[in-house]
This record gives C-alpha cells, sequence and structure tokens, in this order.
C-alpha cells in the first residue's frame, strides 16, 4: 500500500500546458501548479505578464515558465503550441484545458455565429488540442489531462444555449476520453466549478436579482474566488489521483448539494 503523504502532490519534474492562463481561473491554475513544483507554460490570447510575474517573482528567465500567446477559436496553433511547449522542455505531462467562451441571448434569438464561436473554443478545440498532447504523452505511458467543466454540465441554466451544450459535451467527453486514454497511462479528469469571481460571471454579479437568487442557494454563502478551485487541479495532476479516471468534479460551496 503506498503511504498518503505530501509528496505526492509534489510536481516537480513536471510540465504542465494551461490555457486561458492569463486572467481568473487559468492564473489561479497556473500559479497553484507552479507553486506545486511543476514548470508552467502559459497559452492566451493577450499579455501574460501579470501570470508569469506571479509565477516568477519578477525573474521572467523562462526557466519556471513562458508564456505563448495562441487563439483557440481556431484548430490552426494547436501543433504550433504542442512544439513550443515540447521545444522548452521536452515533455507535457499535465494539460489544463480551462479556455472558455460564453455568449448570453435568449435560445428563441441565439445566433449561430455566438454557437459556433462558443463550441469552437470550448469543446472543438478543446478536443484537438488534447489529441495532440495525448499524442506526446502515450509513448512515456504517463499524463493528466484536466479538463475545466461548469455547473452546466449537470443543470440547463438559462440565456446560454451553447455554453451549457460544451460544456455537457465536456463532461461526456471526459469520460470518453478516460477510457480510451486510461489504458495508456493518461488520466482524463474534469473540474466543474461553481460561481466564481471571473470575467465570465461578472454580469450575472452585476445583476442584483441574479445574484441574490445564487447566493441563497450556496451553502457556502458567498461566490467563489479563482484559489478555491486550484487546489482540485493540483490533486488531479498529481500522483495522489493516479487511480482517478473519467470525472467531473464540482468545486462549487455546496451549490449541488441543495
Amino acid at each position: 500500500m503506498t503511504e498518503l503523504s505530501t509528496g505526492m502532490f509534489n510536481l516537480d519534474g513536471k510540465t504542465a500546458l494551461v490555457t486561458g492562463a492569463n486572467t481568473g481561473l487559468g492564473q489561479a491554475f497556473a500559479v497553484a501548479l507552479a507553486n506545486a513544483g511543476a514548470r508552467v507554460a502559459c497559452l492566451g490570447r493577450s499579455d501574460m505578464e501579470e501570470t508569469l510575474e506571479l509565477i516568477n517573482g519578477g525573474q521572467n528567465d523562462g526557466k519556471r515558465a513562458i508564456a505563448i500567446k495562441a487563439d483557440l477559436g481556431s484548430l490552426e496553433p494547436i501543433d504550433r503550441i504542442v512544439a513550443e511547449v515540447m521545444a522548452w522542455s521536452g515533455s507535457i505531462d499535465i494539460l489544463v484545458n480551462n479556455a472558455g467562451i460564453i455568449r448570453r441571448a435568449d435560445a428563441l434569438d441565439f445566433s449561430e455565429a455566438d454557437w459556433d464561436a462558443v463550441m469552437d473554443v470550448n469543446l472543438k478545440s478543446l478536443f484537438f488540442l488534447s489529441q495532440a498532447v495525448a499524442k506526446t504523452m502515450v509513448p512515456g505511458g504517463t499524463g493528466k489531462i484536466i479538463n475545466i467543466a461548469s455547473l452546466l454540465s449537470f443543470q440547463g441554466g438559462i440565456r446560454i444555449p451553447s455554453y451549457t451544450a460544451s460544456k455537457s459535451g465536456v463532461a461526456g467527453l471526459t469520460k470518453l476520453l478516460a477510457c480510451e486514454w486510461g489504458p495508456k497511462g493518461i488520466n482524463v479528469n474534469a473540474i466543474a466549478p461553481g460561481y466564481i469571481e471571473t470575467n465570465n460571471t461578472q454580469a450575472l454579479r452585476e445583476d442584483p436579482d441574479r445574484n441574490k437568487a445564487i447566493l441563497d442557494r450556496i451553502p457556502a454563502g458567498h461566490w467563489g474566488n479563482p484559489s478555491d478551485v486550484a487546489g482540485a487541479v493540483v490533486f488531479l495532476a498529481s500522483d495522489a489521483a493516479n487511480y482517478v479516471h473519467g470525472i467531473t468534479l464540482p468545486v462549487d460551496g455546496g451549490w449541488l448539494a441543495r
């Protein structure tokens, strides 16, 4: 029997790729993985200086973290992304598929453009980036892929049809990939953050009625902070989760329990 110890959560010698790492949840994930010992490739569409500063403490020398600029609205940058991380570190041991977008409108009025934009980032690019990274993991027989799902992987929500569809797809795809890639030594799991203070939820927090309705249902009594979710990412990226496959883990302040 393996003795449980804090060493099981140590990520020294590992390289992680985190998408959407410039702000919010992705930034918290990148910093937490670095604090656990991993080298982190931080991917995003915009400036990554703040994330690099938080990881490197002002020493942006490329040893602990690098920034990769790419837009996952298409598949075009995927081969380049993987090549850049492999050239920097020689391996990708952990992939966190965090990048995501949201569009809000009544289902009766929802446009094809908004549907396609959300599905392309949240589901299509997630799959094909996972595929490309998994191809580098298979020869070594080990790897951790962590998808960021949502409470909308379990529920319907309102006015976000493509987001709900994409996050339901993420939960299903996580199970499929776990079934296919588990025998190859790759753990594929997902996390479903609850109501977290990020750019994606700003509209909800600024709506007094929606904000009150949400807070009234959360047993924890408050919105979550990105750092509240980061520990789950470190767990699923670590040896402590070696026998965990295909789950979607809610980190939601108790929302789904009510």
